[in-house]
């Protein structure tokens, strides 16, 4: 399925949710069979709702998740508790890539709904997870940073906004993503996505290891300030 064919799909299957129906397709669905390569979905039910929380993917854990965060060893190298590296970015950056080039592993699942962000986990494997985000226009995360985790995303149908702080002589940055864009990015990353368009955006997104934990900040005068924090209980 091409995105033209993929956006025109979009457009005309997939409904507005209320928070009712939203609600509604947060309850499991059937299982989907489990592939090796990654973009494929991952046996098991999956996990999906909304959230304004700062999630570029937020969610409960499903099988197959990672639940160890990443710590340094003695050589530099940082692995998860259960002992496996982390993908790089650039990996990650491929995985979000090729899956945006099948929209015909995603395209179905996705549900618009008008009260906030909603999310599908496709991909929970031990490490990395890959989810599906739909947004309205002005829905938005707000700054988070990825609980330690490395990650990507790529806009697969409409455009984003994207904000970070760059050095002092950068202050607010501010990206236009726009449709087959992709961003990745390492482990100490903060950032605030949103969308400011007039139309629905989908974006797929990797994370290694598998989000444990997502803190939130508010930008004011003298920076970032933490705000709180939140993991997969809250997801």
């Amino acid at each position: 399925m091409s995105l033209d064919l993929a956006t025109d799909t979009l457009a005309s299957a997939v409904p507005v949710a209320s928070a009712a129906a939203t609600s509604a397709a947060a309850s499991p669905a059937t299982a989907s069979p489990a592939a090796s390569a990654p973009g494929a979905p991952v046996t098991g039910a999956p996990v999906t709702g909304t959230s304004t929380a700062g999630a570029d993917a937020p969610g409960a854990s499903a099988t197959g998740r990672a639940t160890g965060t990443a710590a340094p060893t003695g050589s530099g190298t940082v692995v998860t508790e259960e002992g496996r590296v982390p993908l790089t970015p650039s990996a990650l950056r491929a995985v979000v890539r090729e899956l945006a080039e099948q929209p015909d592993q995603w395209i179905h699942h996705v549900r618009l709904s008008t009260e906030e962000r909603w999310y599908r986990r496709l991909v929970a494997d031990d490490d990395h997870e890959v989810w599906l985000i739909s947004w309205l226009p002005g829905q938005s995360t707000g700054f988070h940073d990825h609980g330690g985790s490395r990650g990507a995303f790529t806009v697969a149908l409409g455009e984003l906004e994207e904000l970070s702080l760059g050095g002092p002589e950068q202050g607010l940055l501010i990206r236009r993503i726009q449709s087959g864009t992709t961003r990745a990015f390492g482990p100490e990353y903060v950032h605030d996505v949103r969308n400011t368009a007039s139309g629905p955006a989908v974006t797929l997104h990797a994370y290694s290891p598998p989000l444990s934990s997502m803190a939130h900040y508010e930008l004011r005068a003298g920076g970032l300030v933490r705000t709180s924090e939140e993991g997969p209980e809250q997801w």
